[in-house]
């Protein structure tokens, strides 16, 4: 399956959990550690568990190497090595501004010459 495939199959995946303000970015031409990075919205900590218990299941039955995880009940970070996943709550979401980073990354503002 192509990156693409992947992560459309990950976006379904987490859409029909009902997770929520479902975003992709793109980083394949930035310095960053993965080329894809999802956000997604969980509507609290049980919510946050339960979409990557789903998505563990997904991952193994789709032979999909899960790298990697850091979960606490308001976030949990998936690394697949070329996509990157962020599980949280509304309000960490807000707190941390993962978008304005991602976006300002991917404009190349934060480029080591």
């Amino acid at each position: 399956m192509s990156i693409k495939e992947r992560v459309d199959a990950i976006v379904k995946l987490l859409d029909e959990k009902k997770g929520e303000d479902i975003e992709v970015f793109n980083l394949e031409d930035s310095d960053y550690i993965a080329k894809q990075v999802i956000l997604v919205n969980s509507l609290g900590g049980k919510h946050t568990s339960a979409l990557y218990d789903n998505l563990r299941v997904f991952f193994r039955e789709n032979n999909e190497e899960l790298l990697g995880a850091d979960e606490s009940d308001d976030w949990v970070v998936v690394y697949l090595g070329d996509i990157l996943i962020h599980i949280m709550t509304p309000q960490y979401r807000m707190r941390y501004s993962i978008e304005e980073f991602l976006k300002e990354l991917k404009e190349g503002k934060f480029k080591v010459d």
